[in-house]
């Protein structure tokens, strides 16, 4: 019987998270822990991928993490970011983030309504003559790029942050005593591996969030009751809470 979950992200902003309802609803006892951070590279690691932010005219922003990540390295060059550039965001919440490093209003900024980098695209085709640098994670894969190539924009793509292992404090090795786990990314079961190289899962459940990290997990071994998004269930909660009334059968 599953009654106390960890979900290997923060914690939920906001108290109308559906994660709170579930654990309402079935009595269970959820932790939120990431299994991964990330960190910025360094002002040397940068250099060498041979990138000069001022040769561009626009930057997109795919998450607040790139945002922080992306002026930070731009104070450690000494760069002075010019008043005219302007910045592409896949989410109005992304855009509006921005405002914690520059005055929005002098800027210009444009954003997507889904989060999907392919809705924020023919915002960007129509300012074709742009010049786009696309601040990164070291994990990505090259579907952005592609994308942006098919619809013959300039584009770079540049790493400026990294994902590492969180790692777990003896005390916290100690006292892992969950029924399931839940995962989000492959570098997240890269990092229970790290943390528990001893892992035996035997009845604790797995759930993992996307078609990467499941395959991560399979080819850990691990055994996976949860695999989201279905067709049935778009998201995780939904999908753990199909799985809850299940086992309550």
């Amino acid at each position: 019987m599953v009654k106390k979950i960890l979900v290997s992200q923060p914690k939920p902003t906001s108290e109308k998270s559906p994660y709170f309802d579930i654990a309402n609803r079935f009595g269970i006892e959820l932790v939120f822990r990431p299994f991964i951070k990330v960190e910025g590279i360094s002002a040397k690691e940068f250099r060498t991928q041979k990138v000069s932010i001022l040769d561009y005219t626009a930057i997109v922003f795919t998450s607040r993490h790139a945002i922080d990540h992306f002026f930070k390295m731009a104070k450690e060059l000494r760069v002075t970011i010019p008043e005219d550039m302007k910045y592409f965001c896949v989410t109005e919440t992304i855009a509006l983030y921005i405002q914690k490093y520059v005055q929005y209003r002098k800027r210009k900024v444009f954003f997507g309504e889904t989060g999907r980098i392919d809705d924020l695209v023919p915002t960007m085709v129509k300012h074709k003559t742009e010049k786009y640098l696309v601040p990164m994670s070291d994990v990505h894969n090259d579907s952005l790029s592609l994308l942006l190539d098919s619809k013959k924009l300039q584009h770079k793509e540049c790493v400026m942050y990294k994902t590492v292992s969180n790692d777990f404090t003896p005390e916290e090795v100690e006292t892992f005593d969950y029924d399931m786990l839940i995962f989000f990314s492959p570098a997240g079961i890269e990092s229970l591996s790290k943390n528990f190289p001893d892992f035996k899962q035997d009845k604790i459940a797995i759930a993992t969030f996307g078609p990467t990290t499941a395959k991560a997990a399979k080819e850990a071994g691990l055994r996976l009751d949860i695999e989201a998004p279905s067709e049935k269930y778009p998201s995780m909660t939904s999908a753990l809470q199909h799985f809850l009334i299940e086992q309550q059968d």
